[in-house]
């Protein structure tokens, strides 16, 4: 009876999601529209990897290290949303030499992240694929992963992307139909787990101290991607990207916590060694017969559509970064060839915290960036507060760890 609730629940709610979300006027609104880049980057599957690393790391607390990895990510982003705003007219001015420097060591260290990102997403994305047919092994994870990177990387070098980036848009709106979907069943599961005297926060860490830091802060990539309103300057305005940056970040904690904190009390094993980045499926599973199906698709949906877009960013920052000397579609084949070396060399984990590192060199650069602008402009704390998130990038750099090591 339980079951029949719990699906009916989860169809009921996606479904209505869907009617808001598809909405023709929304899905046109402009302001929509700037929103959804940043996060659909922002909310890959990293929602649904998050749940069993933060609760194998910390426990009950999981949600509390989400909430500071959403603070984290919302005090850079405040670093570019600065930048856009201030440096960005200073670049097509007369800048600093050192303001040129900056911005094209950032946009190094972006392309950079995205070979990584790329890796990240898509060998989570077969590893989720490979669940349809229950398997966990990772050889065969690495082999879809490697056949599928391939491929998009092929399209990219010889048609392009921008027919793929045009789903965008309706992707996400069934992502985040799916994931409100989840959410309101899950609630639903807690409070009747509340009304009845069984709910409990069963959760517990394995590890401690210093090593849940070291975890924590190799997991910045969860809460990464905000950083592609910076890059949409040529279709809208400085104020536009400073506020869907905004919304983006705003949407993507509240999914974060509200799935964390009705999951962690559901959690009450060690985090399983192999196909572990799916194990939120295992988890869910039993709660009715649509979970396993929709949380597949949706992470299938999420990791495809953040792949695209980062393969098609990092050739357009290779190509920036050349003056053009390489090409947009040969910079998407050398990510390809990139991730997929990354792939057989590193396991989920692993490729997690390299590219938290490579994305927080980013956010260093640009916090360092905005700390030097806001200076020139006499704004002292505004400039104490960015040199301190250099520091903190810093810190992730030298101490972030994977989960496994």
């Amino acid at each position: 009876m339980m079951f029949s609730l719990n699906n009916m629940v989860l169809a009921g709610a996606a479904l209505l999601l869907a009617c808001v979300f598809f909405q023709p006027r929304l899905m046109a609104a402009p302001g929509w529209r700037a929103t959804v880049t940043p996060l659909a980057s922002i909310i890959g599957s990293g929602f649904l990897v998050a749940g069993p690393i933060l609760a194998h790391a910390v426990g009950p607390l999981a949600w509390l290290a989400m909430l500071a990895l959403c603070g984290l990510s919302y005090w850079f982003g405040a670093a570019i949303r600065y930048n856009i705003r201030y440096v960005e007219p200073s670049l097509l001015a007369q800048p600093p030499r050192y303001q040129v420097g900056l911005e094209r060591l950032s946009e190094l260290a972006l392309a950079l992240a995205y070979f990584v990102s790329v890796a990240y997403y898509l060998n989570l994305f077969a590893a989720f694929g490979m669940r349809l047919g229950d398997v966990v092994d990772p050889v065969w994870t690495r082999v879809l992963a490697t056949v599928v990177i391939a491929g998009i990387g092929l399209l990219g070098a010889l048609r392009g992307l921008a027919g793929l980036e045009r789903l965008e848009v309706m992707v996400v709106a069934l992502k985040l139909s799916l994931i409100g979907g989840l959410v309101v069943m899950l609630a639903q599961v807690n409070l009747s787990a509340v009304l009845d005297g069984s709910f409990s926060w069963a959760a517990q860490a394995h590890l401690q101290g210093m090593q849940q830091l070291e975890v924590l802060l190799g997991l910045v990539i969860l809460v990464q991607g905000f950083e592609t309103s910076r890059y949409l300057g040529s279709q809208y305005d400085a104020t536009t990207r400073i506020q869907s940056m905004r919304w983006a970040q705003w949407i993507a904690c509240a999914i974060y916590m509200a799935f964390l904190l009705l999951i962690t009390g559901l959690f009450n094993g060690a985090l399983p060694p192999e196909g572990g980045e799916t194990a939120i499926i295992d988890l869910l599973r039993p709660l009715g017969l649509l979970v396993a199906p929709l949380l597949i698709l949706t992470a299938l949906a999420s990791q495809l559509s953040a792949a695209v877009a980062d393969m098609n960013g990092a050739g357009g920052l290779l190509a920036e970064s050349s003056g053009r000397r390489l090409p947009v579609r040969l910079g998407n084949l050398v990510t390809a060839l990139v991730a997929i070396a990354i792939t057989w060399t590193a396991n989920i984990y692993e490729i997690i915290t390299y590219a938290s590192k490579m994305f927080v060199i980013y956010y260093g650069l640009q916090a360092l960036q905005a700390a030097l602008a806001a200076w020139r402009r006499g704004q002292r704390w505004h400039a104490a507060g960015f040199a301190a998130g250099v520091g903190v990038a810093l810190a992730i750099i030298v101490l972030a760890k994977p989960v496994a090591a």
